[in-house]
């Protein structure tokens, strides 16, 4: 009775939920880049480039993909058995690829190696951020399987916990190790890859549906926006205050006693016993037309991602999110370099750091959310919030290329909550567009986008003018001037990323009229 009650979409979200909590080592960059930049005698270019590896490598997931459809679709048989072909080797090779990179690069920096070559530290990087995508593909891929009429909301949950992750980790640093960014790299390697493979059983794909799944999913929102609003009175108490170490060790008490929750709700959905036998429900069935015009909706068809990459969406979205992801990336590898130049304080910087966190968390729980609620009660095109938040992305970058005093305040606010947004979206577009069954390969090969974005403008953008203007200045450029051409260039990157969105609104309006008339304008 035990193992069974914990054979439930539920705990396999709960189980998922946990594992995404510990996810955020990129986003916690800011904390120990200094360190490694100053341990391997790295300028800002050099230290762009290893950033950049870090996105390719969480974000470059075709093989994360490939091997998900393979030990899950394959897996699970024609008997349609509940919860064969979990995703555990999947999440597995994560942990294992988390550790060995994470491990490596505090090996370096520590001495405890050789001072690696440039290139070899890329790899430590490129190895430990291909971790996440692996996890995170199997815990938003079986989420998406499990609750199907509720897509958006589902991957914006598990988007969301993504992106308050790197808050959370900051707070176990400076509970556990403050002020030690070289040990910090050590929890990067521990916590994580420990974690999964305890829960990773947990984690299994369910064909059911449930009476009322809005009723559990609001319970699962509700109580990551109440961790969101601690998180965020957390960070801004330290920010102000100098807390002993006995508060920071209560803080994070009260968080772990949080992020124990779901299993109530977990608890309550067995104890209602509402799950029942039904086929799987979401939109798997798509094909091109001949015409030109976006997709429509047939029966039993999926696109794999040759398929996929032959329609003109498929390039679209692609490069709407070269626009959306590869600036917003770009402005949170910089932040830390962005505030010294303004002078704000380190204690500033990493409370922006840590408040990003919480505004990507809003961006991603939001927009799946939303663009769900709007899709059950008007048939409004998802795309139509992309382009929204693109056009509000813009005119963050210009906020942060203005450098008016405190800027990075509201410039970080609307950056980091439209960068959010396209990380909820794109995946569950993806899943509308071209079929569940690919979509693993098909996102993550979307996914490219954001490294691919973050090198143009990160190096070959925002590091080389930067590096151009402290000429002769010495190793930091201080003023409004260094970074303003650069986001002025930014912002006009984001401005096109919502012209593309616009086009992809009006070639998918008719699909997802389809999509609101067959799934929810009956319910």
């Amino acid at each position: 009775m035990a193992v069974a009650s914990l054979r439930t979409k539920w705990m396999a979200m709960t189980a998922s939920i946990w594992i995404q909590c510990t996810l955020g080592g990129s986003y916690t960059f800011g904390i120990y880049s200094a360190i490694l930049k100053s341990s391997q005698s790295y300028d800002q270019s050099t230290l762009d480039t290893v950033s950049v590896f870090k996105d390719i490598g969480g974000n470059v997931g075709v093989l994360s993909g490939l091997l998900y459809t393979a030990t899950t679709f394959n897996r699970r048989g024609r008997d349609g058995r509940e919860g064969r072909g979990g995703p555990w080797v999947v999440i597995l090779i994560g942990s294992v690829l988390s550790f060995t990179g994470y491990f490596l690069i505090w090996a370096s920096v520590t001495g405890l190696i050789r001072k690696p070559p440039v290139p070899v530290m890329c790899l430590f990087m490129l190895i430990a951020a291909q971790s996440l995508t692996f996890l995170n593909t199997a815990n938003v891929v079986s989420s998406l399987e499990n609750f199907a009429d509720y897509g958006g909301t589902a991957v914006g949950i598990m988007k969301g916990f993504v992106g308050l992750s790197g808050a959370m980790l900051i707070q176990l640093y400076e509970t556990i190790c403050p002020g030690d960014p070289k040990s910090f790299i050590l929890l990067l390697a521990i916590v994580p890859s420990l974690l999964s493979v305890l829960v990773m059983p947990l984690v299994r794909i369910y064909e059911t549906t449930t009476v009322d799944e809005k009723k559990h999913l609001d319970g699962l929102s509700t109580l990551s926006l109440i961790i969101a609003a601690y998180l965020t009175i957390t960070i801004t108490v330290k920010s102000t205050l100098s807390l002993p170490s006995w508060a920071n060790t209560i803080t994070l008490a009260i968080l772990l006693i949080l992020l124990a929750s779901p299993l109530l709700i977990a608890v309550r959905a067995r104890r209602d016993n509402i799950e029942k036998p039904c086929y799987s429900p979401l939109i798997d069935n798509l094909e091109a037309t001949t015409s030109g015009e976006s997709l429509v909706v047939v029966e039993d068809k999926s696109l794999n991602l040759l398929q996929a990459m032959r329609n003109v969406d498929f390039w679209l979205l692609f490069l709407a999110m070269v626009c959306g992801m590869g600036s917003g990336i770009s402005t949170i590898n910089n932040i830390r370099q962005i505030g010294e130049s303004l002078r704000y304080s380190s204690v500033e910087i990493n409370a922006l750091l840590s408040l990003w966190n919480i505004w990507n968390f809003i961006g991603r729980f939001g927009a799946g959310y939303v663009s769900d609620a709007l899709l059950h009660r008007k048939g409004w095109p998802r795309p139509l919030l992309m382009a929204t938040t693109l056009g509000a992305m813009t005119i963050g970058h210009l906020i942060i290329a203005s450098g008016f005093e405190g800027n990075l305040y509201p410039g970080s606010v609307i950056v980091g909550i439209c960068y959010g947004s396209q990380w909820s979206l794109m995946p569950t577009i993806t899943s509308e567009l071209f079929g569940v069954k690919h979509m693993g390969t098909i996102y993550n090969t979307i996914s490219i986008a954001s490294p691919m974005g973050s090198y143009i403008f990160s190096v070959r953008l925002i590091g080389y003018i930067y590096d151009k203007t402290i000429i002769g200045e010495g190793n930091t450029c201080y003023g409004p001037h260094c970074f303003r051409l650069s986001f002025v260039i930014i912002a006009s990157v984001a401005f096109l990323g919502f012209l593309v969105s616009c086009v992809l609104v009006f070639r998918t309006k008719k699909l997802y009229q389809h999509i609101f008339e067959k799934r929810y304008l009956h319910h």
